[in-house]
């Protein structure tokens, strides 16, 4: 088997299930040990027991500061090291907005944007001293276009697409790389409240991509060599216009 982060620590936010659960299993396959973050503990540990001796879990609330502070003792009091950082975990909110309540556009912002930006700073440190580390980000092709029904979705992507290019521009000289990967629909929990026929209809005419090919895309991110930072990497379904 091919294992080209054999050597390195990883650790996924939102890894219980969808894109952040299937990068941590190709990181797994490809060589890495991983930490599964995510603040479902009972689900971690029947992954973490699942997925074998190298992955562990790290219970976290990405909504509570003080819970996110404990999240890089914990990785480096059981692995030791961190080599990559994948910000993974968001939410969405689509449809009008007049349908729609900002109590819960707040918490999907501190999800998608205050959890990225507390998440990614807290690993930084431990990388900028190493001299050496990756830093990827799940964004959108939201993030790169103001798509009409899911406008507070889109801001938060956008929010994401400026912090990871100003954050690339600051951490190259350490030599750490910032990189996002941004998908358009994958299937996944965040599509949880489409209607059955429209996500029956989108996968039948090949307008949804799975987790594991977002996962595959990641990994050619990490895996090339150290003076290529593939900055944004846009993976769209074939059927998707947009």
């Amino acid at each position: 088997m091919d294992t080209p982060l054999s050597g390195k620590v990883a650790a996924v936010t939102g890894a219980a299930s969808g894109i952040g659960l299937a990068c941590a299993r190709r990181f797994l396959e490809a060589g890495a040990t991983v930490a599964l973050v995510d603040r479902a503990r009972d689900t971690l540990d029947t992954l973490c027991a699942e997925l074998g001796p190298k992955a562990f879990a790290v219970e976290v609330d990405l909504l509570d500061p003080k819970s996110v502070d404990t999240m890089m003792p914990a990785i480096l009091g059981h692995a030791g090291q961190l080599d990559i950082f994948h910000a993974n975990a968001g939410s969405y909110i689509g449809g009008d907005l007049l349908e729609s309540q900002p109590d819960e556009w707040d918490r999907m912002l501190n999800l998608n944007v205050n959890a990225v930006f507390r998440t990614a700073g807290a690993a930084m440190p431990h990388m900028i001293e190493r001299g050496s580390g990756d830093i990827v980000v799940t964004s959108s092709v939201a993030g790169h276009t103001a798509v009409p029904w899911e406008p507070v979705y889109t801001a938060s992507k956008h929010a994401v697409q400026a912090f990871v290019h100003a954050m690339r521009r600051q951490l190259s000289k350490h030599g750490v790389r910032v990189m996002a990967v941004a998908p358009g629909p994958v299937i996944s929990a965040l599509l949880k409240d489409w209607p059955k026929e429209n996500l029956d209809r989108a996968i039948a005419n090949g307008a949804l991509i799975e987790p594991s090919e977002v996962a595959e895309a990641v990994l050619f991110m990490l895996t090339r060599p150290r003076n290529v930072n593939i900055r944004d990497l846009v993976i769209l379904p074939s059927s998707f216009d947009i």
